[in-house]
């Protein structure tokens, strides 16, 4: 067996909290049960950042260490099947499009380590094997969640002093856009867009449409997933009488909600959108954005607020994509605490720079790796290493 096969695979359960004003204003709180289930959070949708995560290693028998990080909500019930598939595979033999891995909030940790394993082996960086970077440096968003009028204007007036074009938000029914872009326009003049994200709350169509009544929508760049995402209709009628951008998320980590690579397909059928938000593996972003190029539509990369790791292979993936230039989802670093890494996504101007050494491009920081840690390392070594 060669010693650039995998031997030992190390997991380690994490939580790292928010920063202070990141999130809602005061006072502001989401309890729907059906949404707080539907997106796997909490008894809250703050409570998102309370949730463990698992940072991935694999290592070869030449001591090499590729990194992973999974989404939230993994238990150790669903981590403990994956944890053997990979030992005494060698990371330059596997089908890197369709790794072993079956669980997808687990699957992307694993495309991560094994693609930092493979980038290092051959001296590249992750987006070169993803078939080359068209771009070095990705856009990203500002964002936060739940605000009052005022709470947003100062958010969105915070990140464009740091360079950032567009702000995205999170908003539920109970909320006034039309309140929240009037003191936007007022705080930041013609410095920012709006972008806003209901998370299908809203619902239906003529429920978004009495939403948006009164909104300036000189402020908007778009509005995401405002009523259910399958409802294409739906979302042909809003792309008709509201004239600003409609963008759909398909988020393939949310298998449970029946999100599929596939549901591209009837999106252009009906020509819905103006434009998509992907997450998902870094092989499949970018082919979802080959789809949208094809469609001639503008794609940007999705995200759960993560940490250092999954962010940079963001990084990668982003650089790899053409039709990849909508501002991206990439803002864990405005968010976290920590981001575990480092080397990791630094955003000036509002922009990231892509990691130009081999692999990702960063290292494990141990010490915050320990800071943060929830519970053992859960270890698996090949037999006879």
């Amino acid at each position: 067996m060669s010693d650039r096969c995998i031997r030992r695979v190390r997991a380690t359960p994490v939580v790292v909290p928010a920063k202070p004003d990141s999130l809602n204003s005061p006072g502001i709180a989401d309890e729907d049960a059906g949404f707080l289930q539907k997106f796997k959070l909490g008894g809250y949708w703050s409570d998102f950042v309370h949730m463990p995560k698992w940072i991935i290693e694999l290592e070869t028998g030449e001591g090499a260490i590729g990194i992973g990080e999974s989404y939230r909500t993994v238990s150790e019930a669903e981590l403990e099947p994956t944890l053997s598939v990979l030992l005494g595979a060698d990371p330059l033999a596997l089908s890197w499009r369709a790794l072993p891995i079956e669980n997808r909030r687990l699957y992307d940790a694993y495309e991560s380590a094994v693609l930092d394993l493979a980038g290092k082996s051959l001296g590249v960086p992750v987006y070169q094997l993803l078939g080359g970077k068209v771009r070095d440096s990705i856009e990203c968003l500002g964002w936060t969640a739940r605000r009052t009028p005022a709470d947003a204007a100062r958010k969105a007036h915070e990140a464009m002093e740091q360079g950032h074009r567009v702000f995205k938000f999170k908003i539920a029914e109970s909320d006034s856009p039309r309140e929240w872009c009037a003191a936007i326009k007022e705080r930041c003049g013609e410095g920012m867009k709006v972008l806003l994200d209901p998370n299908q709350r809203w619902g239906t169509v003529n429920n978004t449409l009495e939403l948006m009544r009164g909104v300036d929508l000189s402020v908007m760049y778009g509005l995401e997933d405002p009523i259910e995402r399958q409802d294409y209709a739906g979302f042909q009628t809003l792309k008709a009488e509201l004239g600003i951008p409609i963008f759909i998320h398909i988020s393939l980590p949310y298998l449970h909600q029946g999100q599929r690579v596939e549901d591209i397909l009837p999106a252009i059928r009906t020509n819905c959108a103006d434009g998509y938000n992907f997450n998902g593996s870094m092989f499949a972003f970018v082919e979802l954005c080959k789809v949208a190029q094809w469609e001639g539509k503008p794609v940007w990369h999705g995200s759960e607020v993560d940490l250092g790791i999954l962010e940079t292979s963001y990084l990668h993936a982003c650089a790899a994509a053409e039709s990849c230039t909508i501002p991206s989802d990439i803002f864990g670093e405005r968010v976290r605490e920590d981001d575990l890494v480092l080397g990791g996504v630094t955003i000036k101007n509002g922009h990231a720079a892509v990691p130009e050494t081999p692999g990702l491009g960063i290292e494990l920081d141990r010490t915050a790796l320990e800071r943060y840690r929830v519970g053992e390392t859960v270890t698996r070594t090949l037999t006879g290493s």
